[in-house]
């Protein structure tokens, strides 16, 4: 009997070792669709491109509408449905186009709190991604003390740890002046979920994370991820292993490492952002993730024809 069992233990270890060692892809995206109603066609064969391409997963960066698209709930639940079709799994995490310009004349001078409100119970009232295929997530809304941040979720998967954080442009909602609850109380969530991330990474081959915001703009509005910013770097540096950060906001197809040391001169080295394409340039990365290569992620964009 003991035989037997040791036999069954020594073939679970070996299935894993094995999976964690296979080559895997996933696609980033996000910024889009914009130009409404023109980019709905552009938007579908977008989606019938990325499931003809079967990764192992998707992931939306925010943004799923312009800022001077209207904000209303029709809008959002015909987004919701787009997100039902894809084959695979796909995880999404908010935009600031979603909801802190929603205040906007043109994007129907909606409270953006209560869309916040409104994107938090349509889009994340499960505990697995969007797709006919589901991926289990965690969420940091597990934590009771980060009850509301159902949008912070977490997931493993090929022996790589995945995470998504919410961060969204408009310098995150944080105001030069006036009432910056909202962006105080978020900011202190994401640095406790960054903490736990890096933590859930600790036995893993790497770290991938997804938010929206372009935190590496340095010009005016940048201020709002000060504190996101000297965490990563702490964070990543201690981490030592590979670390990607996946962010779209900017519209620009981009691979780059810019985070520095505290001498602002020398750059942590295992830290790599990628920024996807927007807007006009509808079009998706794909993220080869292999474990036997010492380079652990390559990139391949997918272009529309």
């Amino acid at each position: 009997m003991r035989f037997i069992y040791l036999s069954l233990l020594c073939l679970f270890l070996a299935t894993t070792a094995f999976a964690q060692n296979k080559k895997f892809e996933f696609i980033a995206f996000g910024d889009m669709p914009y130009r409404i109603p023109n980019d709905y066609p552009r938007f579908e064969n977008l989606i019938k491109q990325i499931n003809s391409e079967k990764p192992a997963f998707s992931v939306h960066v925010g943004d799923f509408k312009s800022g001077s698209t209207l904000c209303s709930d029709e809008y959002f639940k015909r987004i919701y449905d787009y997100f039902g079709t894809f084959t695979n799994p796909l995880i999404y995490t908010p935009g600031d186009n979603e909801w802190t310009d929603c205040n906007r004349k043109a994007a129907g001078e909606y409270n953006p709190l209560e869309r916040l409100a409104f994107l938090r119970k349509m889009f994340f009232s499960s505990r697995e991604s969007f797709g006919h295929k589901k991926l289990a997530l965690n969420s940091q809304a597990e934590n009771a003390q980060f009850s509301s941040y159902v949008e912070n979720v977490a997931w493993e998967y090929g022996g790589v740890q995945f995470a998504t954080v919410h961060l969204v442009g408009t310098n995150n909602n944080f105001k030069e002046s006036g009432d910056n609850t909202e962006f105080i109380e978020r900011e202190n969530a994401n640095l406790a979920w960054l903490e736990e991330i890096y933590v859930k990474a600790a036995d893993k081959k790497g770290l991938v994370m997804f938010t929206q915001a372009d935190m590496f703009y340095m010009g005016k509005g940048s201020s709002g991820f000060e504190k996101i910013r000297l965490k990563l770097a702490e964070l990543s540096k201690q981490y030592a292993k590979p670390v990607l950060l996946v962010n779209g906001d900017s519209h620009r197809f981009i691979v780059d490492k810019p985070l520095l040391n505290m001498d602002k001169r020398t750059t942590i080295l295992n830290f790599t952002r990628l920024q996807v394409f927007g807007d006009a340039d509808m079009a998706s990365v794909k993220v080869i993730v292999d474990p036997n290569l010492k380079e652990l992620f390559t990139y391949q964009e997918l272009l529309m024809n």
